[in-house]
């Protein structure tokens, strides 16, 4: 057995397949080597840890040892734990225990990977007691695991108090905390996290500044993602001022940061910079145009993709047919919307809703409909988006219908925007009780706080049908400032019912609200005009000159099509 122990290292060392690994298991058992423990471990570790390997392969051989080190149990549990069963790796422990095996350090941290898998955090708690009963509870392999088990089950209340127990100057304690606030959308508290971690002069790594900037992207906050580029700096790993070994993951979460935060010439001068752009960059500058208004930019960038080799994902044609709604190019959306019929995105719900949202939002609502009942799955936003578009293009009634609908699926539950839509048609077509109805069911039912947008349906809505005592009163128990939309609200029905005596009172309010309240000033104008009451027209108009407030101009848009013969 001496003569072949060396050969069979040998061997597994050079192993690159399952079928050389056969062939040496083969020679292991022929030669007796099978029974010592070190090439037996290397051969089940390639099985279930390689890439190349095999996990039941591993399982097979495991069940033919007959007392199986702690090394080996740990091999075997780490390889479910990556696998496409998790769950296995639990069942591997709960054996190893019941054997009479004791776990090690290294054992806890792939069962608790396995926990994390599953999002089970009963069992990670089971084993959490374990930890603790054998005295790995202050071991880093351990805690770490615990953490990152705590956050991935979204406990992020346990998870911190497994840190406060953690060695201060372990940055992977740190930024494991920092990562499971920002993966349960607590950016806030990752930034705070972070804060601590500078006070407690820990120095970060690349992939803390990743977590962070992806926590200031999140909650918008700008100036402390510009702090945290210049930490990068100062640590000497910003990929923008090397010039070898570029981070192109940590150089597209500074893009994201400013694109996401609003500084897209920032963002656009980053991303030009870069040498190696993947497609979450190219993402990232598409949606970032798109919702901040410059969706011109980013379908010019989407064209841009095919020249530099980078195929479009989900992501990428979300943004570019939100631009398409937000132009009016309706020729390009329809194109988009033939492409992805071709892909296996098509029939993605997201997708579905942009392309919905597109399409109501560029007139053509029967389109939006033979969409929105092909979709599979609708959720919240799909029926929102048809609910706002129906109900912002005159199909009011077609609106409630639909919201009807969707709340005999108890599955979906509406939201803000999804009422904004609801009470825009009940004001359309003047179903005065029914939207005070959904209004009240809004705040009694669904627990849904009105905001301004919403007391402007509800003030337009009582104003066009003339009940002006009730819009009045509305808007002195409204727990909020009106803006000038409501006010423009009520002076709309002021002037349907050529009711110039509350036109006056609104005028007193107005005045102080701020410049940009051209169209407001318009309407009271002309409420004032057809009353024959000039001075007060005068007197708006010159309110205006004074402010310099210039009345807007309506403007149309062509979409130019490329015709080929």
């Amino acid at each position: 057995m001496k003569k072949h122990y060396n050969t069979v290292l040998s061997l597994l060392e050079k192993c690159k397949t399952m079928s050389e690994l056969k062939q040496i298991h083969g020679m292991m058992i022929t030669t007796s080597v099978i029974k010592n423990v070190i090439p037996l471990s290397r051969l089940i570790d390639f099985c279930a840890n390689s890439e190349a390997g095999d996990i039941s392969y591993a399982k097979s051989v495991f069940r033919r040892i007959e007392h199986p080190s702690v090394y080996i149990w740990n091999s075997v549990i780490r390889g479910y734990s990556n696998s496409e069963n998790p769950v296995e790796s639990l069942i591997m422990y709960r054996e190893m225990v019941h054997r009479g095996y004791a776990p090690d350090h290294f054992t806890f941290p792939f069962v608790l990977k396995g926990c994390c898998r599953i999002s089970d955090v009963h069992y990670g708690k089971c084993v959490h007691n374990c930890i603790v009963k054998t005295g790995f509870e202050l071991n880093v392999y351990a805690s770490s695991g615990l953490l990152n088990m705590y956050a991935c089950c979204a406990d992020m209340e346990s998870a911190q108090k497994v840190f406060d127990k953690m060695p201060k100057w372990n940055v992977v304690a740190w930024t494991s905390l920092i990562s499971g606030f920002v993966g349960n959308n607590q950016a806030s508290e990752a930034i705070k996290v972070f804060k601590d971690m500078e006070l407690c002069n820990v120095e970060p790594n690349e992939i803390t500044m990743v977590n962070v900037l992806v926590a200031c992207a999140r909650s918008r906050d700008i100036d402390t993602g510009k702090w945290v580029h210049s930490r990068i700096r100062q640590l000497g790993f910003d990929p923008f001022g090397l010039s070898f070994d570029f981070n192109v993951i940590l150089a597209t979460a500074i893009v994201d940061m400013y694109a996401k935060c609003g500084g897209l010439r920032t963002a656009r001068h980053l991303f030009d910079k870069m040498p190696d752009r993947n497609l979450v960059a190219w993402n990232s500058m598409i949606s970032a145009y798109n919702q901040y208004g410059q969706g011109d930019k980013a379908i010019d960038l989407f064209f841009d993709m095919p020249i530099a080799g980078i195929v479009p994902d989900q992501a990428t044609f979300l943004g570019v047919i939100g631009s398409c709604a937000q132009l009016g190019a309706m020729a390009l959306g329809q194109s988009l919307h033939s492409y992805v019929l071709k892909t296996s995105i098509g029939t993605d719900a997201s997708i579905g809703t942009a392309l919905v949202d597109m399409y109501t939002k560029n007139g053509d609502a029967g389109s939006a409909q033979r969409i929105f009942a092909n979709l599979q799955k609708k959720d919240v936003m799909a029926w929102t988006s048809m609910i706002v578009g129906l109900a912002m293009h005159g199909h009011a009634v077609e609106a409630l219908h639909t919201f009807r609908r969707m709340q005999e699926d108890a599955s979906v539950i509406p939201d803000q925007i999804t009422y904004i839509g609801v009470l825009c048609a009940c004001s359309h077509v003047g179903l005065v009780e029914e939207g005070q109805r959904h209004f009240g069911s809004m705040v009694d039912v669904y627990g849904i706080k009105p905001t301004a947008e919403h007391y402007g349906c509800m003030v337009d809505l009582l104003s066009r049908a003339g009940r002006f005592e009730e819009a009045v009163k509305l808007l002195e128990e409204m727990p909020i400032q009106p803006n000038v939309a409501i006010w423009g609200a009520l002076l709309n029905g002021c002037e349907i019912y050529e009711n110039v005596d509350l036109a006056d009172q609104v005028r007193r309010y107005i005045t102080e609200l701020e410049p940009h309240i051209s169209g407001v000033l318009v309407l009271l104008s002309n409420i004032y005009a057809r009353a024959g009451r000039w001075q007060e027209v005068k007197l708006t108009r010159e309110l205006m000159k004074d402010r310099r407030i210039a009345k807007s101009l309506g403007c149309s848009s062509v979409e130019m099509k490329l015709l080929s013969s």
